[in-house]
């Protein structure tokens, strides 16, 4: 019932940013815990970030601490990756995803996801 698009990937050097949204249809957004996950080819999907409805609760992996930031606009129907300090490693196709699973990191429990949106970062 959730329907999520994301937007705002590309091309950027080490060390800079970009921030992805991820913007949802419908009145339920805010009803749904969110996600980013992200996939680089040949391998297998992986967390990134969560947060809460209300949004103001959030973990992320420990690869991406300190440097990519979770939030999201309720009123928008918005959800948003900040990511900093950008290395190579992070390039892959990130997805965002909705579910009811607040505290979970695993793909399969997020039933909701974008088709996501290309991001490399060069060397």
């Amino acid at each position: 019932q959730v329907q999520l698009v994301e937007s705002g990937g590309g091309l950027v050097q080490t060390g800079g940013s970009l921030r992805l949204s991820c913007a949802a249809s419908g009145r339920t957004f805010s009803s749904y815990a969110m996600g980013w996950f992200r996939q680089a080819p040949g391998k297998e999907r992986e967390f990134v970030a969560a947060l809460n409805w209300r949004g103001d609760n959030t973990y992320a992996a420990d690869s991406v601490k300190g440097r990519f930031t979770i939030s999201r606009d309720n009123a928008k129907n918005t959800e948003y990756l900040q990511m900093n300090n950008l290395k190579p490693e992070d390039t892959a196709v990130y997805y965002c995803a909705a579910g009811r699973s607040y505290g979970s990191r695993s793909a399969a429990d997020f039933v909701f996801w974008g088709q996501g949106t290309q991001v490399t970062v060069s060397s």
